[in-house]
């Protein structure tokens, strides 16, 4: 069925097959005026209106299905309602849904009336709404009733920047609107579900996305609407989703990661986006998901497998479970074999940025190495450079770049309202990703940090990842970070924070053997020379681990 989309679905999935299942070519065929609303969720409900497209799950025991022909119908109301309200094409309206299923509407909503989507996070503090609504000149807001906190916070930063939201939208409010906001639950009944296209084209500004770095304030990442198309990259050929499975992704929808995990691609392969609706990460919760709704196909920080594996995976049927992606943090190889003993499935890495689609991967059908992040996908020429920009010798730490011009598919268009920020990141070519790797003689890389995460101690360039690659072998521990941390002799030493696993307290007993530990499995001197041990690492929502907090909390720069 999914044939029948359009021309360029089929050359963009089929026609970059080599003959030996791996995919050696890659290219987007997208027409001028593709738009994702359009021409993939309206055309699959035209053809198949009963196809499930979101499957909705929550902690209390909630239960909804939204197919195809309802996210097409839904999301033209939503569009008509929102029209009437004032916004129109170009306008941006920020989105803070948490996993609310009404999201998967709204933004196809924004799409199909070419007005700039701002997916956010519901963590967000009134000073946080200030900044972004005056630098993206945000027109309209639709928020999560989930905690009425958020709404107070928008309403106070909306004041605060002088009341120039057109309109503020609420989901879930059950009957207790807050001021200023309309209902949208209720509201949206009341439209008619058809909406006249509006004229938009494959460069226009789809998304907009706030992406925090080390220092300074958030940078504001554009995406255009060949982005969507260029995530079945990532759906199809990284994460192996099939037009017939159920996709697990864990994302709060305020985050990149659920473009890449919970819309675009999946939706693109007429697949079914699983969502389990949650706030705190429970291990045995999310395992009795993939259990009871049977999920086929699966992607998730490693340091949420960790969990598993140090929380009773063994205990529950994960049987449908067909394939397993991981991102957002380097791979510890003892999580790859034990994930493996427990499920028979390889955990395939992939790498990419809020900037792109996927750059680096594991894709289906290639043999993974434990902890390493795969080959560059054929859809870019990703290389390791060194601070010139030339191209190292394998072995070689130096920073993983893509070799293209700016605005290639699937690449950001510029960091909003900053081109001296695009102009430090894209020069002659070449976008500087900031993270750093080696390749070995086969052309896998491996990761080793962020420019910014690496430890320049007592002479020596250290990579935090192979330091906690050592450590979580360990019996002792069930996720760490390692850090740089301010010392008054050497300048800077590693440490490491460290979450023990049940049955262990701290001690220094206990720190004197995770750093012999460390020095009897990698170079001595990576040692950390000194640990803490913390009930829980500061994570952003998505599960990654904030090691600038730790490095903050320290002192360090």
């Amino acid at each position: 069925m999914a044939e029948q989309i359009n021309g360029y679905y089929k050359k963009f999935v089929t026609e970059g097959f080599g003959g030996d299942g791996i995919l050696n070519r890659f290219e987007i065929n997208c027409p001028d005026d593709f738009n994702f609303a359009y021409d993939i969720i309206d055309k699959f409900a035209a053809l198949e209106p009963d196809r499930k497209a979101v499957m909705w799950a929550s902690v209390a025991g909630g239960r909804k299905i939204v197919s195809y022909g309802e996210l097409s119908a839904f999301s033209s109301r939503a569009a008509n309602l929102l029209s009437k309200s004032g916004i129109k094409k170009g306008d941006k309206v920020m989105l803070v849904m948490k996993r609310n299923h009404q999201f998967w509407y709204a933004i196809t909503a924004l799409h199909k009336m070419g007005v700039v989507a701002i997916p956010a996070t519901h963590l967000l503090t009134a000073h946080d709404f200030v900044y972004r609504f005056a630098q993206a000149d945000v027109a309209g807001i639709i928020a999560t009733g989930d905690n009425p906190e958020i709404a107070a916070r928008i309403n106070d930063a909306d004041a605060e920047t002088g009341n120039k939201l057109k309109v503020k939208f609420i989901v879930n409010a059950n009957g207790n609107v807050p001021d200023g906001f309309h209902d949208l639950d209720a509201l949206v009944e009341e439209q008619p579900d058809v909406f006249e296209r509006v004229e938009t084209r494959c460069r226009d500004m789809m998304l907009l996305y706030f992406t925090s770095g080390t220092t300074g304030y958030p940078k504001m990442v554009t995406h255009d609407f060949r982005y969507a198309l260029a995530h079945i990259l990532t759906a199809a050929h990284w994460q192996n989703v099939q037009p017939d499975g159920i996709h697990l992704t864990v994302a709060d929808t305020g985050w990149a990661k659920s473009a890449w995990g919970k819309l675009y691609g999946q939706m693109a392969l007429g697949a079914c986006v699983f969502v389990y609706d949650f706030d705190k990460f429970i291990p045995a919760d999310v395992l009795r998901i993939i259990q009871d709704c049977k999920i086929t196909s699966f992607c998730a920080p490693p340091t949420m497998f960790r969990f598993f594996i140090k929380g009773g995976a063994e205990n529950y049927d994960l049987s449908s479970l067909k394939y397993c992606a991981i991102a957002g943090e380097a791979l510890n190889p003892e999580v790859f074999e034990r994930w493996k003993e427990f499920t028979g499935l390889e955990l395939m890495e992939g790498f990419g940025q809020t900037e792109s689609v996927v750059m680096v991967a594991n894709l289906a059908g290639m043999r993974p190495k434990p902890g390493s992040m795969g080959k560059p996908v054929p859809l870019y020429n990703a290389d390791i450079v060194d601070d010139d920009g030339n191209s190292i010798p394998a072995g070689e730490v130096g920073e993983i770049v893509i070799r293209c011009e700016r605005g290639a598919d699937g690449m950001f268009g510029g960091y909003y309202k900053n081109d001296e920020l695009t102009d430090s990141v894209w020069r002659d070519g070449i976008y500087h990703t900031g993270d750093t790797a080696y390749r070995d003689e086969d052309g896998y890389f491996w990761y080793v940090g962020r420019n910014d995460d690496l430890i320049k101690a007592s002479g020596y360039r250290i990579g935090p990842f192979e330091i906690e690659s050592v450590l979580v072998t360990h019996p002792a521990v069930l996720e760490c970070a390692v850090t740089g941390a301010p010392d008054p002799i050497r300048g800077r030493v590693v440490k490491a924070t460290i979450v023990l696993t049940k049955g262990y307290e701290p001690s220094d007993a206990l720190v004197r053997e995770l750093q012999e530990h460390v020095k009897k499995n990698t170079a001595p001197y990576k040692y950390p020379r000194i640990i803490e041990f913390i009930p829980e690492l500061p994570k952003t929502i998505s599960g990654k681990i904030r090691r600038a907090q730790i490095r903050k909390d320290d002192g360090a720069t």
